[in-house]
């Protein structure tokens, strides 16, 4: 018989039927999560000395403490040499390409440098290294006993790559100005006052030439020189006019008199100077 409007509208409506339960797939994931937060939590207690691992050739580093990604290491050497310490906080995804990207803040008794560094078995590049102090302090690295003053580092890009330990100037661009300078072996220690190193050399190989200027900021004496570097020959030459000022000391005047026996001056009452080195 066939069904009226009425009796259609008090049909029931089908249910639905249940959700399915969660997939069994879901339990992998979760280990998986759950292996990884493991691993992060061992990786970040990693002991910070494993950043010796990452040192370039030359450069050892012990009295360790903290971690890999943000330690210390309080004692530097490098090519044998007191090289200070040095505070980290590392770039951790470097490490997939074995490379050390960090920031660091380098300590040599009073002198302190602070920037980027990106290290690894080949070479070093520092960016952005601002800082100084004593250049007493330096002595240990090559700076000649006896001389005093205070630098001051503006260093925009350095790179240097090695090869059996020799190291290769890449790049160069920056500033370093020294205030204050003396030292007993000239003019009696009398001051010098200060000056600026400027270096602009962005990219460099093998046989290519780095330069320098390097100028007087007011005292005693007036210079003007430059500093050629043949990477090659790992030779330099360094050029310079040099005059003293009415407030030089006596002493100074006197061996800028005996220099001028041997290199007359020109028409400024300059003092022509030529000088070559290795390194």
């Amino acid at each position: 018989m066939p069904t009226s409007p009425s009796q259609r509208r008090g049909a029931k409506t089908p249910q639905a039927p249940p959700p399915a339960a969660p997939s069994r797939a879901v339990w992998p994931r979760l280990a998986l999560i759950a292996a990884a937060a493991v691993l992060a939590v061992v990786a970040a207690a990693l002991p910070a000395s494993l950043i010796a691992r990452f040192l370039p050739p030359g450069v050892r580093a012990e009295d360790f403490s903290g971690t890999i990604w943000h330690g210390s290491a309080g004692r530097i050497t490098a090519g044998g040499r007191p090289a200070g310490a040095a505070e980290w906080h590392l770039h951790p995804f470097a490490l997939l390409r074995l490379h050390t990207v960090a920031d660091l803040h380098w300590v040599k008794g009073g002198f302190v440098l602070d920037g980027a560094v990106d290290a690894d078995r080949t070479g070093l590049a520092a960016s952005g290294v601002e800082g100084g102090g004593p250049i007493a302090d330096l002595r240990d690295l090559g700076l000649a006993a006896g001389w005093q003053g205070t630098a001051a580092v503006h260093v925009k890009e350095l790179e240097a790559r090695w090869s059996q330990a020799d190291p290769t100037l890449k790049s160069a661009t920056g500033e370093i100005i020294v205030f204050d300078v003396s030292s007993p072996g000239v003019a009696d220690g009398a001051q010098l006052g200060g000056y600026a190193l400027k270096f602009a050399n962005p990219a460099l190989s093998p046989d290519s030439e780095a330069t320098a200027t390097l100028t007087d900021t007011g005292g005693p004496l007036s210079l003007d020189a430059t500093i050629q570097i043949t990477l090659k020959t790992r030779t330099g030459l360094f050029s310079a006019a040099v005059r003293e000022r009415p407030e030089a000391a006596p002493a100074l005047r006197d061996q800028l008199q005996s220099l001028a026996q041997l290199h007359a001056r020109d028409a400024q009452g300059r003092i022509p100077v030529d000088l070559e080195f290795t390194f």
